[in-house]
This record gives C-alpha cells, structure tokens and sequence, in this order.
C-alpha cells in the first residue's frame, strides 16, 4: 500500500506541469519508474535545487541563481538599449532568435486589472527608478500583441516619454515564410495597418 499511496503522490505531483492532465502524468511516472529511475533521480534532485537556489536577478528579473544575472554583469552588452519583455521565456526567445546585445527588463505579467495584475505586481516602480538613475536611450518594448499586451506597451511608452527615451515596439503580423490567405484577419489587419515606408 506504500507504493501505492507514493505513485499516486508522484502522479499527483506532475500534474502541476502545464498540459500535463492525468494520463500524461501516470504516463511519466511509469516511464520513470520502469524505465529511468536514474533519469528520475537526477530529476529530483535538480528540481529541488532548482527550486531552492534559482530566484530573480535583482536588476532585470530574469530567473538567476545570482543576485545579477551573467546578462546583466556581462560588460560587452549594451546598456543604451533596454528591452521589456513579460516573462523569462521571452528573455531565452530573443537571445536564442535574434543578435539582440542589450539589457533586458521582465515584467513578470502584463497589466491585468482583472487578475489583480497592476503597475506595482509587474515592477513598474523599479523600471522608473532604472529611468530616473540612468535612462537608456532606447526602450523596446517585446510585449504579445493581447489586449493586456498592448494596454502594457501603451503604459510602458507613457512612462519613457518622460524621460525622454526612443520607444520602439517590436513588429507584429505575417510570419517569414507565410501566405497571407493563411493569415488569420487580426494578425493581417494588424500587419496592413502597421506597414513600412521602403526607400
């Protein structure tokens, strides 16, 4: 009955994974458990650490085991751009997609009144007081293109006009490679309204 009453704690324990519903949960604990009981342990032992060790750069926000990230504390990168971002994954996305060499700053979220998501719950006064003390001369702003992504980009520019910051908003619509009578009417009407001027 032990085993039991413990298979079902690690069933129960995977299902907090995103789309990991019952079945992808007994799936895995078997598969661990039949297996790779060693792949299990190192596991275990990794997420524990993890879960102890990571927390949040205290300059960016990104997840770190420092107190300032290797983004953050590496000199080579460019300190005149900074470039605001919701989570953590948007921070890996960038880095591993584009030649981006500038500073980072993670909200954590996007305003949400609704879901109790405010200027404070992202970090906004932090990023003003980055403003205030040394102010890049470039903002980009990588929010998603949701309602609460825009409504976050249009704060996010209200506070850089005050400083007198060059806000730029990351380009949203047809994807490389795309056809546009596969492209869905928001993201076409998005990307026909947002068009560029070619020299």
């Amino acid at each position: 009955m032990a085993e039991e009453t413990l298979l079902r704690q690690l069933i129960e324990s995977l299902r907090c994974l995103p789309g990991v519903g019952p079945k992808s949960a007994q799936r895995m604990a078997l598969h661990l458990l039949e297996r790779n009981r060693e792949g299990g342990l190192q596991l275990a032992t990794s997420l524990a650490e993890s879960m102890q060790k990571i927390g949040r750069c205290s300059q960016c926000r990104d997840l770190t085991e420092l107190d300032i990230c290797n983004l953050c504390s590496n000199p080579r990168r460019d300190e005149t751009m900074l470039c605001v971002v919701e989570s953590p994954v948007d921070v890996l996305a960038i880095e591993q997609a584009t030649a981006y060499t500038g500073r980072y700053f993670v909200l954590l979220g996007r305003l949400s009144p609704l879901d109790g998501m405010g200027p404070s719950e992202l970090g906004l006064d932090q990023l003003a007081e980055r403003f205030n003390e040394s102010a890049p001369k470039e903002l980009i702003i990588a929010t998603n293109p949701t309602v609460e992504g825009e409504a976050t980009a249009y704060y996010l520019q209200q506070m850089a006009k005050k400083h007198d910051i060059r806000v730029t908003r990351i380009a949203h619509g047809v994807p490389l490679g795309g056809e546009l009578e596969y492209t869905d009417q928001s993201t076409l009407a998005h990307a026909f309204g947002n068009r560029l001027l070619l020299d």
